[in-house]
């Protein structure tokens, strides 16, 4: 039995993520963009010191299809460490790192159009082997896969999005099966793919894409005939096959991107990948302290005194990410002193305080005639506050309701 490859996945990246803080004086980047290169310097080293036999990373360096320069540089600095170390090394093309038109170059090409050393770009559905490896295992990549790359217009014509969906996942499962139908049975196979899957629990970010994208089957990602499954897309760090063969990771992004994944741990994962057996593990980062704090305000005579005893000690406060959110009503407005909290929060990298005032009528009643009593638009407003959004994405989200309410209000009812 041949040994194991010692393995280093990772995925969404996003390195040019610069929400929340202040540039940096020395280096001039945002000092939020500095700490997804922290991140991405710690996996790096990882990966020269543990001596691993290959990278993946499974997609999403950026936040969008457009980097600046900049970003690219240091993006590209940081896999030249890998090249320049002998590492094989897979890129996977996320949907983040890919323009939607057919024919666009996305924001990898550069590795695969000057034929880096060591580094394969996987831009389409296609399996890797000891050719390109230099390794005895291969690897099946299903990159993020958009309409205009599988199907034509004239496909496309006059079909539902959903009829259009359900030809896309149909072609994408026969590429797939192809793929493995094509491995040698004797060496250990992986499958990378950038992409949903069935059973996977989705972060924040991801909810609102429900039943507008791919999904990959559990059949396709349990075939007996793989050894690990690598998947990015997701952000939220998990393994979906409770502890079965083949193991299906998904490591998660390397730094929080908002408050909507304060609580989940940030990391990479290390593996070694055997034929018919895989051993893993989940090793953190460390990253930027988040804090997100909902405060309980009873009484207007006491209103201040109560939210700064609820306060975190300000040695925790220093250098986090912080936001307070706080439900109060409205006529309390006049009670509330930012001055102080902004003081008290000095030393994090950046203080939002969420205001949620309730009317006048709402802060009378009851929990249950509050809520009754509220309106549509009203009851989304509390909604985005429960999932974490931050105040720009409430807003823009809240406009979006807004239309759809009033164009619900102003159609016609049929007799």
């Amino acid at each position: 039995m041949s040994k194991p490859i010692r393995l280093l996945h990772f995925a969404d990246a996003h390195i040019d993520i610069a929400n929340y803080g202040r540039h940096d004086p020395d280096s001039l980047l945002p000092v939020r963009v500095m700490d997804f290169l922290r991140a991405l310097d710690q996996i790096i080293d990882a990966a020269v010191s543990e001596k691993v036999d290959l990278v993946i990373f499974a997609g999403d360096a950026y936040k969008d299809r457009n980097p600046q320069p900049t970003f690219q540089r240091e993006w590209g600095q940081r896999m030249m460490r890998l090249s320049q170390a002998g590492i094989p090394t897979v890129l996977l093309v996320g949907n983040h790192d890919v323009a939607p038109a057919a024919g666009r170059a996305h924001t990898i090409q550069e590795f695969k159009t000057l034929a880096v050393p060591h580094i394969q770009v996987a831009d389409r559905l296609q399996l890797l082997g000891p050719a390109e490896l230099g390794l005895p295992i291969q690897i099946a990549c299903v990159p993020w896969v958009s309409r205009s790359q599988l199907m034509t217009r004239e496909e496309m014509a006059g079909k539902s999005a959903g009829d259009v969906l359900a030809a896309l996942e149909d072609r994408v499962m026969d590429g797939i099966a192809r793929l493995l139908d094509a491995a040698e049975p004797n060496l250990p196979l992986i499958l990378t793919a950038h992409a949903s899957v069935q059973g996977a629990k989705f972060g924040s970010e991801r909810a609102v894409m429900l039943g507008h994208e791919l999904v990959l089957t559990g059949s396709v990602v349990n075939d007996k005939r793989l050894d690990y499954v690598a998947l990015g897309h997701i952000h939220k760090h998990q393994a979906l096959n409770d502890g079965r063969h083949p193991p299906i990771v998904y490591p998660g992004s390397i730094e929080r991107i908002n408050f909507g994944e304060v609580n989940e741990e940030k990391g990479y994962v290390l593996a070694e990948v055997g034929k018919g057996h895989s051993e893993w593990q989940f090793v953190k980062l460390n990253t930027r302290h988040f804090i997100d704090l909902a405060v309980d305000t009873r009484d207007a005579d006491s209103f201040m005194a109560d939210i700064m005893a609820q306060l975190p000690p300000q040695e925790r406060v220093t250098d986090a990410v912080c936001r307070l959110r706080l439900t109060y009503p409205a006529d309390w407005e006049t009670l509330l002193d930012e001055a102080a909290l902004n003081t008290y929060f000095s030393p994090a990298l950046s203080f939002q305080i969420q205001k949620h005032r309730l009317s006048g009528r709402r802060a009378r009643l009851g929990d249950t005639a509050a809520v009754e009593s509220l309106s549509p638009a009203e009851l989304l407003d509390q909604y985005w506050q429960t999932i974490g959004l931050d105040d720009g994405e409430a807003a823009a989200m809240q406009t979006l309701a807004g239309n759809i309410l009033r164009d619900l209000d102003e159609e016609p009812v049929n007799a």
